[in-house]
């Protein structure tokens, strides 16, 4: 009788701690939701290697210091900053894995996102799927290693302002450090030259309206901005490979 009555104790047991078990699973998914509808940022620790990898999605638009209008899907470089150097100063964090589906936005804030993931010192992966235009070309290219998919366009264009513009040479030159500053940047991270750089910004026969390049996927890599052509399932083997190798 008394073996009975502690057998069912164990089991009442063992009930309570599976009960406990799954509420605490079906929360972790809820906040886990919940981060990704707010943030659009995750951490990958479901493998088999143990590794865990921080998401994060540049999408949209990415949003300077004026906040855009509510119908804009937006990235903002206020949310995206932090969080880089909270991964940087986490010793769980292995590495770093940019989704990019933008169609670029504010020069500042983009430039700035580039250099806080082009500084971390855990392994970062970019992947390029619908497109990385404009200023996520630097952002696309600040990773350790880049892909983008096969119909993944990035489009190259000097740089552009909104609003009113006074005509003076004062005005132009800006114009002409700005773009230094991005071209340098693109240089620096990847295989292109300047020169070929600024001769794909200034290309007039391939958009209709307008001054620029468009490259989609393979010449992309072709040129030089991007290593390979690849997929989610790439762009996950090879940051793996390079947290194992770090």
């Amino acid at each position: 009788m008394g073996n009975q009555k502690t057998k069912n104790n164990k089991n009442t047991k063992n009930e309570e701690v599976r009960e406990k078990d799954t509420e605490k699973k079906v929360e972790q998914e809820k906040q886990r939701d919940e981060r990704i509808e707010k943030s659009g940022q995750v951490t990958l620790d479901k493998n088999d290697r143990k590794h865990k990898i921080h998401l994060i999605t540049i999408i949209g638009e990415v949003e300077g210091h004026d906040n855009l209008n509510g119908t804009s899907k937006t990235t903002k470089y206020e949310h995206i900053l932090p969080e880089l150097a909270a991964i940087e100063d986490s010793s769980e964090v292995d590495g770093v894995l940019i989704l990019l589906n933008t169609m670029g936005g504010d020069v500042e804030a983009g430039l700035a996102i580039a250099e806080m993931i082009a500084s971390l010192s855990k392994p970062t992966v970019s992947l390029v799927l619908g497109g990385s235009h404009s200023i996520g070309v630097p952002i696309a290219a600040s990773t350790d290693y880049s892909y983008i998919v096969p119909t993944g366009t990035m489009v190259i264009h000097p740089v552009r302002m909104n609003g009113m513009v006074i005509g003076v040479p004062q005005t132009f030159d800006y114009f002409k450090q700005i773009q230094n500053r991005i071209t340098g940047f693109v240089c620096g991270h990847c295989d292109i030259s300047k020169a070929r750089l600024e001769e794909l910004m200034m290309e007039t026969g391939v958009l209709t309206k307008d001054v620029g390049t468009i490259l989609v996927g393979q010449e992309a890599v072709n040129e030089g901005i991007i290593n390979d052509v690849g997929g989610i399932k790439e762009a996950l083997a090879h940051l793996h490979e390079m947290i194992g190798d770090n």
